[in-house]
């Protein structure tokens, strides 16, 4: 296409292809993802769980009720998480009443600064009470600490801090083969009928596992089997 100049030329500039370009609108600032710090303002209103831990008579006469609140962070967006901020331990036994509130402002103290949390679980789990330990549902409890420390990892499982243990399924099919060949060979007795009556899913003439405390590890082919985590002698 040809144009005629009319007029005379007193300047001039190079076009460059950046010319050409539509600015485009300046995208949203992504939102700032908020943790927890201890800086954080506790709200007016939490969000949490009571659990009830009911432990053997000779431990204690009456039942604790152990109450953990969350802090929801980030609420009603994606990166929208729980974490823990404080714990309280409830009972009318007031034996242990003294210990029970320092355990308690120590751990809330420790949710509030952060991080990860969960080396509590371990923390408390390794505390041995020197009179010795107990039985609950099966499992042996070294101290009623350690029983707490179960509880507080129930919880952070709940809220998705700890991924609950899980067993394969190699694990789970040799659990269940082992299971049904004991229960085919095992011949019914007095503990057995006496096993139906307590919260076991065990047999009565299980041991305790090593491995996970749980009284769930019998003998078969020679070597003990444990039918909650399948530990074994046997490889």
């Amino acid at each position: 296409m040809t144009i005629k100049i009319e007029k005379a030329i007193v300047s001039y500039a190079v076009k460059s292809a950046s010319d050409d370009k539509i600015e485009e609108p300046a995208k949203p600032a992504a939102p700032e993802v908020v943790h927890m710090h201890e800086a954080l303002m506790r709200p007016e209103v939490l969000v949490g769980a009571t659990y009830k831990l009911r432990t053997p008579q000779h431990v204690s006469e009456h039942s604790m009720f152990i109450t953990i609140n969350d802090m929801v962070l980030n609420a009603g967006t994606e990166h929208e998480m729980h974490r823990p901020y404080e714990v309280f331990v409830n009972s009318k036994n007031m034996d242990n009443f003294q210990w029970i509130v320092a355990l308690t402002r120590i751990m809330s103290a420790v949710f509030r600064k952060g991080g990860d949390v969960t080396f509590m679980v371990e923390e408390l789990r390794s505390v041995f009470d020197p009179k010795g330990g107990y039985w609950n549902k099966s499992k042996y409890m070294p101290s009623l600490v350690a029983e707490i420390g179960d509880v507080i990892e129930r919880h952070l499982i709940s809220i998705g801090m700890i991924r609950p243990p899980q067993l394969d399924e190699n694990q789970k099919r040799f659990i269940d083969a082992k299971r049904s060949e004991f229960e085919l060979t095992a011949s019914p007795g007095p503990e057995d009928s006496e096993a139906a009556d307590t919260e076991s899913q065990y047999p009565a003439s299980a041991v305790l596992c090593n491995r996970c405390n749980a009284k769930a590890a019998i003998q078969m082919d020679g070597c003990m089997t444990c039918l909650a985590c399948g530990d074994s002698k046997c490889g």
